[in-house]
Order: C-alpha cells, then structure tokens, then sequence
C-alpha cells in the first residue's frame, strides 16, 4: 500500500514523530504491570505533574473525544448544562457523544472568532436555581479554538474568575494545547491552574503521537470518580505503557514545543503565500498551525484534486488548511504555487 503524499487536511493525517515511534518500541520490551501500573506509565504522570503542578491528577485515554467526555462527566450532573462555542468540537465534531455520555445538555454560543467571553457566557447562563431549566455548571473552552485562534492567558483567567464566581467551573479542551502555549510563548501549565481551568483535555496525537490524549484535573474534589467513569467510559487502556511512552517522549526536551513552533511556523508561511494569491482571502488570524480562507468554489474543488483539504463553510467558500509537525517548507511552497496557478 502507498501512503499518499503530505497534505493540508488534517494534522491527523501525519504519521508518527520518529522519536515518539521510538518511544513506542523501547516501552515493547519484557512485561509490564496493566492498566497503568508500569513505570513508563509514573514517568509520564511525573512530566506532566513538572508542567501543570504536582497536585495534577493525570488519566490517560485513547482519543480527544474520550478524553473530553471522560473530563466533562466528572465536573457535572445530567440536570446540569455544559456552555460552548457554537463552532466547538465537543458540539460539531463528536458525533453527540458529549451529550450521549454525559446525559447532558450542551449550550451553544455563537462566536465570531471561535472564542468565548465573559458577557457571552453571561448572556446563555440562566435559570439557576429554577428546576424546570438545566443547570449552568460548566464553561467549556477549545485552546487552540477550532478557527485557529487562540485565548490569551487574560481571557481566560477572565473566563475562568467568571465561572468560579457564579457557581460554575471551566473545561478547557486541549487538543491543540501545544501550539497555542508555542503561539503565546508560554508554558503548558500557564493555561491550567493559574487561570482558572478545573479540568482539561490534552492532546498529543495533532502534534506527533501515534494516538495519546490525557484528561488532566487541577480540581482534586474532582478526581476521585475519574479512574471509573474512564474505565466506564471504555477509556483504560491494559496496556497503557504504549500510551504513556508517547508523552514521555513528547514532554522531554520540549519536543511538544519543537513540533508545535514547526508546524505554526509552517501555518504563518501558508498564510502568507495564499495571501499574496488573487481572489483568496486568509479570514481568520493565524494565531496556531490552522490556516482558514475564502477562495472560489471551482478553485478549491480543482485545488483538492492535488491536496485534500476540508471546506469548513460550502455557503462562503472558507477553507481550512493545517500544517503538521512535518509539513516541510517545499510543501508549503508547492501548495502556494499550484493555487496560484489555479486562480
């Protein structure tokens, strides 16, 4: 079988960052305690407790749609309602498993740049204390948001004062939690604790795993249910060195920051090739390793014949295009010239 050439779809769609496949091989030698009992396992729970504290409660799982469901459920009752951009991937991208599992409801917010506020949490966050209306119990934000953006440690500690203060707590799903500390200049933890976040998701297959999420919870009253709504939630892996290898791998010498600079910096190259394009128009800021812009229908759909890529909006012709950990400058460049040409 031919794997196909490098594209701008997904950053699902790149392979294995050679030292996380190395990770993998060197954790496949003798037997190892299950389910997390293994000291590949205690490494990886140790890395993460040097970034997000050493009170952080570290739940590993298979999947970012795992991952979320397995965070939200431990911060809410079924009769309690979880806000969130209309655009969030825990609304449009997860099948409805959030509400499935969780048996709750989900709030939307139209946003324009795919981030929320204060006022407009404020604006959906009613009937407290009324029983014939869900319960406001958790904000839930994206960081890096599905249009690429990204919160500055202000707006979220923002968020996040707003939550506490009126009863509520704040989720944070981070499964491009890499390239928004790179974009921001900060460290992981920077986005945990200190502005407020109770629990969040953090993704590591977007930025070189082979598939390695963790649900991470900074609210310890919280903890105590994790590890059996996870293994209720069919989340536990038996074999979780092969899991954890992978942020071992990942957390050592900044390689998270290395691949998460690499590919935002291969996403401000992109953008700034289609943008000197005629006709195409880069609609959001290119804040993480997403590019989005309008460009015409029957250029993109010629343009997708060479380089698969998603059309996030078929009414206004907007594009996403996402740079990977690999996404090598020529790829860049050639993707910029067949569109020009195109156009």
């Amino acid at each position: 079988m031919t794997i196909g050439r490098p594209t701008f779809a997904s950053d699902n769609w790149s392979g294995i960052h050679p030292d996380v496949l190395a990770a993998i091989i060197a954790a496949n030698a003798g037997h190892a305690p299950a389910y997390g009992a293994d000291p590949v396992t205690a490494e990886a729970v140790r890395l993460f407790r040097q970034h997000f504290g050493e009170g952080a409660e570290v739940f590993f799982t298979f999947n970012g749609t795992g991952a979320n469901v397995v965070g939200l459920q431990s911060m809410l009752y079924p009769f309690q309602c979880v806000i969130c951009a209309d655009g969030a991937h825990i609304n449009v991208d997860e099948c409805g498993a959030p509400e499935k599992h969780l048996g709750s409801k989900l709030v939307p917010v139209p946003t324009p740049d795919g981030k929320l506020t204060p006022d407009l949490v404020e604006s959906v966050a009613t009937g407290a204390g009324n029983e014939h209306h869900v319960q406001p119990r958790v904000v839930s934000i994206a960081q890096a948001t599905e249009l690429g953006t990204c919160y500055s440690l202000e707006e979220v500690s923002a968020l996040g004062s707003w939550a506490h203060t009126h009863g509520m707590l704040l989720h944070l799903d981070g499964a491009r939690l890499s390239n928004a500390a790179a974009f921001l200049g900060v460290g992981l933890g920077d986005v945990g604790e200190a502005c407020g976040v109770d629990v969040l998701s953090f993704g590591g297959t977007k930025n070189g795993a082979m598939g390695a999420e963790a649900v991470i919870v900074l609210r310890p009253e919280a903890a105590g249910s994790l590890p059996y709504i996870r293994k209720q939630s069919m989340q536990l892996a038996s074999k979780m060195r092969f899991v954890s290898a992978q942020f071992v791998a990942l957390l050592s010498d900044d390689l998270w920051r290395r691949n998460a600079e690499h590919s935002n910096a291969m996403a401000r190259r992109l953008a700034d090739g289609v943008s000197r394009v005629p006709g195409v128009t880069v609609s959001q800021p290119v804040q993480s390793n997403a590019v989005f812009a309008t460009l015409p229908t029957s250029v993109a759909e010629a343009l997708q014949r060479d380089f698969p890529f998603y059309l996030w909006d078929d009414t206004t012709g907007q594009a996403r295009w996402m740079a990977s950990f690999d996404t090598t400058e020529d790829d860049v460049d050639e993707f910029v010239k067949r569109l020009a040409e195109l156009s």
